[in-house]
């Protein structure tokens, strides 16, 4: 890939330096940026920090919600401009303070759907997050980071909540068996997304981290030619085929063949630091 002309980028927040033309760089975490045991390597931290000195906009585009994204950047040692949570339906923006306020919440009613699956998936676990990043969890969650700081309510009790996010989990089902469930549910007026094992995100319609980052963007003004996007699951199927579309969509080396299909190159797995050296090769 050839490197960018150089220019005086008085738009990059640092300064009036020469600087590289920018990029929009969009950085899924799990899989992507942080190994599955919660690392974040030296390497990667070395990278994300080298390509935000160097004048780029990089930022996180997670389906985390917003109490399980932010922290993060004091690992990351990085300052995004922009935040997508919740699979595209939020997004934060940084105040002068370092604080992040929401900018833009896309909300649905989960009733239908809840309902739907629940009488599909007799032993499934659901969990809604509401547009303040809270969660109402019922039935049994695993012990993970996304939603074990939930409130555990009854099932009856997630219905009518206004909802950026329904995630399911199904423990008696394979990925392959829960994507055919999934599709004969016909599920309409909802978008949704399989992760590795039997767990599926449901978001309002339409809404997705493609969605989000195309709206982050035209805010920040950076052409398509100069979108990066890394990411290595089924939610991120929209965001790399976005990024592809004229810029990099790239695709972690463990990911499943769809999601690599997706993508238009192929980095390291997440535990050889695929990202890095992904990064690494953005201009300076």
């Amino acid at each position: 890939m050839s490197t960018q002309g150089r220019f005086v980028d008085g738009g990059s927040g640092s300064g009036g330096s020469v600087r590289t033309k920018r990029w929009l760089v969009a950085l899924d975490i799990d899989g992507t940026t942080m190994r599955e045991d919660g690392v974040v390597t030296e390497a990667v931290i070395a990278a994300l920090r080298d390509v935000e000195a160097a004048g780029h906009e990089v930022m996180l585009s997670t389906g985390r919600s917003e109490g399980m994204t932010v922290p993060l950047l004091d690992t990351l040692g990085i300052e995004p401009k922009y935040l997508v949570c919740a699979n595209g339906a939020l997004t934060l923006a940084r105040r002068p303070d370092g604080s992040y306020e929401r900018v833009h919440v896309e909300k649905f009613d989960p009733s239908e759907v809840l309902q739907t699956v629940h009488g599909a998936l007799a032993n499934a676990a659901f969990g809604v997050e509401d547009e303040a990043g809270q969660f109402l969890l019922s039935g049994n969650f695993p012990d993970d980071a996304m939603t074990v700081a939930g409130e555990h309510v009854p099932f009856e009790r997630l219905l009518g909540v206004e909802a950026t996010r329904v995630v399911v989990i199904s423990p008696g089902h394979d990925t392959e068996d829960f994507l055919q469930v999934v599709e004969q549910m016909g599920l309409h007026k909802v978008s949704y997304s399989v992760g590795w094992t039997s767990w599926l995100d449901i978001a309002p319609e339409g809404v997705t981290k493609a969605t989000a980052m195309e709206r982050v963007r035209e805010w920040l003004d950076i052409p398509r030619s100069r979108v990066f996007a890394a990411g290595d699951g089924r939610n991120d199927i929209d965001m790399l085929r976005w990024a592809s579309t004229s810029g990099r969509g790239v695709v972690m080396g463990q990911a499943p063949d769809d999601v690599v299909d997706a993508g238009n190159e192929l980095t390291g797995g997440v535990t050889d630091d695929g990202l890095a050296a992904a990064l690494d090769s953005l201009p300076r």
